[in-house]
Protein backbone atom coordinates (compact mmCIF):
# COMPACT_ATOMS: atom_id res chain seq x y z
CA UNK A 1 0.00 0.00 0.00
CA UNK A 2 1.11 3.55 -0.78
CA UNK A 3 0.05 6.63 1.16
CA UNK A 4 -2.58 8.55 -0.77
CA UNK A 5 -3.80 5.58 -2.79
CA UNK A 6 -6.47 3.14 -1.64
CA UNK A 7 -7.00 -0.20 -3.37
CA UNK A 8 -10.30 -2.08 -3.07
CA UNK A 9 -10.96 -5.47 -4.66
CA UNK A 10 -14.45 -6.98 -4.69
CA UNK A 11 -16.65 -8.94 -7.12
CA UNK A 12 -14.15 -8.81 -9.98
CA UNK A 13 -13.63 -5.05 -9.72
CA UNK A 14 -10.45 -3.25 -8.70
CA UNK A 15 -11.29 0.22 -7.41
CA UNK A 16 -8.38 2.64 -7.05
CA UNK A 17 -9.10 5.72 -4.94
CA UNK A 18 -6.90 8.81 -5.06
CA UNK A 19 -6.90 9.73 -1.39
CA UNK A 20 -5.15 13.03 -0.63
CA UNK A 21 -8.14 15.35 -0.25
CA UNK A 22 -6.10 18.12 1.39
CA UNK A 23 -4.30 18.66 -1.94
CA UNK A 24 -7.23 17.73 -4.22
CA UNK A 25 -5.83 14.22 -4.59
CA UNK A 26 -2.66 15.35 -6.36
CA UNK A 27 -0.54 12.35 -7.29
CA UNK A 28 2.84 11.95 -5.63
CA UNK A 29 5.60 10.06 -7.42
CA UNK A 30 4.95 7.05 -5.20
CA UNK A 31 1.23 7.16 -6.05
CA UNK A 32 1.95 7.35 -9.77
CA UNK A 33 4.39 4.47 -9.59
CA UNK A 34 1.92 2.35 -7.63
CA UNK A 35 -0.88 3.21 -10.07
CA UNK A 36 1.30 1.97 -12.92
CA UNK A 37 1.95 -1.26 -11.00
CA UNK A 38 -1.75 -1.72 -10.25
CA UNK A 39 -2.64 -1.32 -13.91
CA UNK A 40 -0.17 -4.06 -14.87
CA UNK A 41 -1.39 -6.29 -12.03
CA UNK A 42 -5.05 -5.84 -12.99
CA UNK A 43 -4.26 -6.62 -16.61
CA UNK A 44 -2.65 -9.92 -15.61
CA UNK A 45 -5.14 -10.90 -12.88
CA UNK A 46 -7.83 -13.28 -14.20
CA UNK A 47 -10.00 -12.43 -11.20
CA UNK A 48 -10.21 -8.74 -12.16
CA UNK A 49 -12.71 -7.87 -14.89
CA UNK A 50 -13.02 -4.09 -14.51
CA UNK A 51 -10.94 -1.26 -13.06
CA UNK A 52 -12.54 1.85 -11.53
CA UNK A 53 -10.61 5.04 -10.80
CA UNK A 54 -12.08 7.66 -8.49
CA UNK A 55 -11.12 10.19 -5.84
CA UNK A 56 -11.89 11.01 -2.24
CA UNK A 57 -14.35 13.93 -2.08
CA UNK A 58 -14.35 16.74 -2.83
CA UNK A 59 -12.00 16.21 -5.82
CA UNK A 60 -11.22 13.57 -8.44
CA UNK A 61 -7.59 14.48 -9.12
CA UNK A 62 -5.51 17.64 -9.56
CA UNK A 63 -2.78 15.82 -11.48
CA UNK A 64 0.83 15.61 -10.39
CA UNK A 65 2.00 17.06 -7.09
CA UNK A 66 3.69 20.24 -8.36
CA UNK A 67 5.40 21.01 -5.05
CA UNK A 68 7.05 17.60 -5.07
CA UNK A 69 8.09 18.08 -8.69
CA UNK A 70 9.69 21.42 -7.86
CA UNK A 71 11.50 19.92 -4.88
CA UNK A 72 12.86 16.95 -6.82
CA UNK A 73 13.96 18.94 -9.87
CA UNK A 74 16.15 16.83 -12.15
CA UNK A 75 15.92 13.94 -9.71
CA UNK A 76 12.26 13.46 -10.64
CA UNK A 77 11.79 9.87 -11.87
CA UNK A 78 9.80 9.53 -15.11
CA UNK A 79 6.24 8.23 -14.78
CA UNK A 80 3.33 7.95 -17.20
CA UNK A 81 0.18 6.71 -15.46
CA UNK A 82 -1.92 7.62 -18.49
CA UNK A 83 -0.04 5.16 -20.66
CA UNK A 84 -0.33 2.50 -17.95
CA UNK A 85 -4.11 2.98 -17.80
CA UNK A 86 -4.46 2.80 -21.58
CA UNK A 87 -2.43 -0.44 -21.63
CA UNK A 88 -5.00 -2.26 -19.48
CA UNK A 89 -6.88 -4.67 -21.75
CA UNK A 90 -9.93 -4.62 -19.51
CA UNK A 91 -12.51 -1.84 -19.18
CA UNK A 92 -11.29 1.09 -17.09
CA UNK A 93 -14.01 3.41 -15.81
CA UNK A 94 -13.35 6.87 -14.44
CA UNK A 95 -15.85 7.81 -11.71
CA UNK A 96 -15.30 11.57 -11.67
CA UNK A 97 -16.59 12.79 -8.32
CA UNK A 98 -15.26 16.37 -8.36
CA UNK A 99 -12.69 18.67 -9.96
CA UNK A 100 -10.63 16.87 -12.62
CA UNK A 101 -7.74 19.10 -13.63
CA UNK A 102 -4.68 18.97 -15.91
CA UNK A 103 -2.92 15.67 -15.16
CA UNK A 104 -6.12 14.50 -13.51
CA UNK A 105 -7.91 15.18 -16.80
CA UNK A 106 -5.26 13.13 -18.60
CA UNK A 107 -5.96 10.29 -16.15
CA UNK A 108 -9.68 10.57 -16.90
CA UNK A 109 -9.15 10.73 -20.66
CA UNK A 110 -7.06 7.56 -20.48
CA UNK A 111 -10.06 5.65 -19.09
CA UNK A 112 -12.33 3.82 -21.52
CA UNK A 113 -15.30 5.89 -20.43
CA UNK A 114 -16.37 8.32 -17.74
CA UNK A 115 -19.26 8.67 -15.33
CA UNK A 116 -19.40 12.13 -13.77
CA UNK A 117 -21.01 13.41 -10.62
CA UNK A 118 -23.05 16.59 -10.84
CA UNK A 119 -20.21 18.14 -8.79
CA UNK A 120 -17.53 17.28 -11.36
CA UNK A 121 -15.63 20.00 -13.21
CA UNK A 122 -12.95 19.73 -15.89
CA UNK A 123 -10.03 21.97 -16.85
CA UNK A 124 -6.59 21.92 -18.46
CA UNK A 125 -4.00 24.30 -17.01
CA UNK A 126 -0.83 22.97 -18.68
CA UNK A 127 -0.28 26.05 -20.84
CA UNK A 128 -0.94 28.43 -17.94
CA UNK A 129 1.70 26.59 -15.90
CA UNK A 130 4.11 26.86 -18.83
CA UNK A 131 4.41 23.11 -19.33
CA UNK A 132 3.42 20.62 -22.00
CA UNK A 133 1.24 17.57 -21.32
CA UNK A 134 3.05 14.26 -20.96
CA UNK A 135 0.34 11.74 -20.08
CA UNK A 136 -1.69 11.82 -23.30
CA UNK A 137 -3.66 15.09 -23.34
CA UNK A 138 -2.62 16.22 -26.84
CA UNK A 139 -3.77 12.96 -28.42
CA UNK A 140 -6.79 12.17 -26.25
CA UNK A 141 -8.57 15.49 -25.69
CA UNK A 142 -9.03 16.38 -29.41
CA UNK A 143 -10.28 12.86 -30.07
CA UNK A 144 -12.78 13.14 -27.22
CA UNK A 145 -14.22 16.61 -27.87
CA UNK A 146 -12.84 17.70 -31.25
CA UNK A 147 -9.84 19.96 -31.94
CA UNK A 148 -11.71 23.27 -31.56
CA UNK A 149 -12.95 22.52 -28.06
CA UNK A 150 -9.58 21.03 -27.10
CA UNK A 151 -7.75 24.18 -28.21
CA UNK A 152 -10.15 26.47 -26.35
CA UNK A 153 -9.99 24.47 -23.14
CA UNK A 154 -6.19 24.32 -23.15
CA UNK A 155 -5.61 27.93 -24.18
CA UNK A 156 -8.13 29.59 -21.86
CA UNK A 157 -7.97 27.36 -18.78
CA UNK A 158 -11.77 27.33 -18.94
CA UNK A 159 -13.53 25.27 -16.31
CA UNK A 160 -16.50 23.35 -17.64
CA UNK A 161 -19.19 21.67 -15.60
CA UNK A 162 -20.77 18.26 -16.05
CA UNK A 163 -23.58 19.40 -18.36
CA UNK A 164 -21.11 20.91 -20.85
CA UNK A 165 -18.79 17.92 -20.47
CA UNK A 166 -21.69 15.66 -21.46
CA UNK A 167 -22.73 17.92 -24.32
CA UNK A 168 -19.29 17.98 -25.96
CA UNK A 169 -18.69 14.26 -25.49
CA UNK A 170 -16.12 14.34 -22.70
CA UNK A 171 -18.16 12.09 -20.38
CA UNK A 172 -20.71 9.33 -20.93
CA UNK A 173 -23.08 10.01 -18.04
CA UNK A 174 -23.82 12.66 -15.42
CA UNK A 175 -25.55 11.53 -12.23
CA UNK A 176 -26.43 13.01 -8.83
CA UNK A 177 -23.38 12.98 -6.59
CA UNK A 178 -24.85 10.48 -4.14
CA UNK A 179 -25.67 8.09 -6.99
CA UNK A 180 -22.23 7.99 -8.61
CA UNK A 181 -21.04 4.78 -6.97
CA UNK A 182 -24.36 3.05 -7.64
CA UNK A 183 -24.33 3.97 -11.35
CA UNK A 184 -20.76 2.76 -11.74
CA UNK A 185 -21.72 -0.48 -10.00
CA UNK A 186 -24.57 -1.01 -12.49
CA UNK A 187 -22.11 -0.55 -15.36
CA UNK A 188 -19.49 -2.88 -13.90
CA UNK A 189 -22.17 -5.54 -13.33
CA UNK A 190 -23.27 -5.25 -16.96
CA UNK A 191 -19.68 -5.51 -18.19
CA UNK A 192 -19.05 -8.60 -16.11
CA UNK A 193 -22.00 -10.36 -17.75
CA UNK A 194 -20.23 -10.09 -21.11
CA UNK A 195 -17.44 -12.44 -22.20
CA UNK A 196 -14.24 -10.76 -21.04
CA UNK A 197 -12.05 -11.86 -24.00
CA UNK A 198 -14.61 -10.50 -26.47
CA UNK A 199 -14.83 -7.19 -24.62
CA UNK A 200 -11.05 -6.85 -24.66
CA UNK A 201 -10.84 -7.74 -28.35
CA UNK A 202 -13.62 -5.29 -29.23
CA UNK A 203 -11.94 -2.47 -27.32
CA UNK A 204 -8.68 -3.29 -29.08
CA UNK A 205 -10.45 -3.04 -32.45
CA UNK A 206 -11.87 0.36 -31.51
CA UNK A 207 -8.49 1.64 -30.33
CA UNK A 208 -6.52 0.28 -33.29
CA UNK A 209 -9.10 1.54 -35.76
CA UNK A 210 -8.88 5.15 -34.62
CA UNK A 211 -5.73 5.79 -36.65
CA UNK A 212 -7.08 4.02 -39.75
CA UNK A 213 -9.41 5.02 -42.55
CA UNK A 214 -12.89 3.53 -42.46
CA UNK A 215 -11.93 1.10 -45.21
CA UNK A 216 -8.82 0.01 -43.31
CA UNK A 217 -10.75 -0.31 -40.05
CA UNK A 218 -13.37 -2.49 -41.71
CA UNK A 219 -10.65 -4.67 -43.19
CA UNK A 220 -9.05 -5.02 -39.76
CA UNK A 221 -12.40 -6.05 -38.28
CA UNK A 222 -12.89 -8.63 -41.03
CA UNK A 223 -9.40 -10.04 -40.50
CA UNK A 224 -9.71 -10.37 -36.74
CA UNK A 225 -13.31 -11.57 -36.95
CA UNK A 226 -12.31 -14.37 -39.28
CA UNK A 227 -9.57 -15.47 -36.89
CA UNK A 228 -11.77 -15.26 -33.78
CA UNK A 229 -12.74 -18.55 -32.14
CA UNK A 230 -16.33 -18.34 -30.91
CA UNK A 231 -17.25 -19.91 -27.58
CA UNK A 232 -20.35 -21.82 -28.68
CA UNK A 233 -21.34 -22.64 -25.11
CA UNK A 234 -22.40 -19.02 -24.76
CA UNK A 235 -25.24 -19.52 -27.26
CA UNK A 236 -26.97 -21.97 -24.97
CA UNK A 237 -28.12 -18.93 -23.01
CA UNK A 238 -30.08 -17.66 -26.01
CA UNK A 239 -27.86 -14.65 -26.66
CA UNK A 240 -27.96 -13.23 -30.18
CA UNK A 241 -25.11 -12.40 -32.51
CA UNK A 242 -24.46 -10.74 -35.86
Amino acid sequence: MVAGLRELRADGVLTVVFDRPAVRNALSVAMRQRLEELCAEADADVDIDVVVLTGTDPAFCAGADMKEIAALGRALPPTDPGRAIRAVRKPVIGAVNGPCVTGGLEIALSCDFLVASELATFADTHAHLGVLPRWGMSALLPRAVGPRWAKELSATRAVIGPADALRIGLVNHVVPHDQLAARVCLITDAIRRAQAPAVAATFELYDDGQSLSQTEALALEAERGAAWVVDLTHFSSGAGSS
